[in-house]
């Protein structure tokens, strides 16, 4: 992918004044809403329930890229479909049958991708990965925002690139976690496509400058 797509990830958004960070975005040069569904099992944290979701696609002009850290996340595909969801990504450490809940998220007309923590290789996506659209490799550790930058993630990527390449396929490469202005040109240099930023840019002086930056990076 020549154009880097870029997801702001609305967990690092002022709450109290979502709908004026939501605009935010929507007036950017953004691409993706980025959503984090937290159920404190799969993750220790809560985060965005269903009438938040509903309230932000009111709101939201860009897709919604929507990254479910939960349990059995088959259960609630379809009403996330409702909600607004364009993407959809599961975790490959919280779905027993993967092949079916990706094929289920298709079916939804969602693009469908997994999500790979920290500790898992990508070796796992060996067999399923003709079926994934996108691949999220996590590049902290699920649960919360403004975490440290897991170095090792870049090889991970040069690794996941050259499994796509080798298969023939069209599979996008999603980063989530510690993406700045640096980390961001490195995980494009190594083969990523779709670049998450929280804590950087909501966090900035100038978000939509911020955006632009990484919007830059080719």
């Amino acid at each position: 992918m020549n154009n880097i797509l870029i997801a702001p990830s609305l967990l690092a958004a002022d709450f109290a004044n979502l709908q004026r960070d939501i605009e935010m975005v929507n007036a950017s040069d953004a691409d993706w809403f980025h959503i984090d569904v937290m159920d404190g099992h799969f993750v220790p944290n809560i985060s965005f329930g269903m009438p938040v979701i509903e309230a932000i696609n009111r709101h939201a002009k860009k897709p919604l890229d929507v990254h479910l850290m939960i349990e059995k996340p088959e259960r609630y595909l379809a009403e996330f479909k409702k909600l607004g969801a364009t993407n959809i990504t599961v975790h490959y450490e919280a779905c027993t049958h993967l092949h079916r809940t990706l094929q289920q998220i298709k079916d939804l007309g969602c693009l469908a991708g997994v999500v790979l923590n920290p500790a898992t290789p990508v070796s796992v996506l060996e067999e399923i990965l003709p079926d994934c659209e996108m691949v999220l490799l996590m590049s902290v550790n699920p649960g919360y925002g403004g975490q440290k930058f897991i170095e090792s993630t870049y090889d991970k990527v040069r690794k996941l690139r050259t499994m796509i390449q080798e298969k023939g396929l069209n599979t996008l490469i999603e980063i989530d976690g510690g993406v700045n202005q640096e980390t961001g040109q490195k995980l494009v240099d190594a083969g990523a496509d779709i670049l998450i930023a929280g804590s950087y840019v909501f966090g900035a002086k100038d978000p939509i400058e911020t955006i632009a930056n990484l919007k830059k990076i080719k």
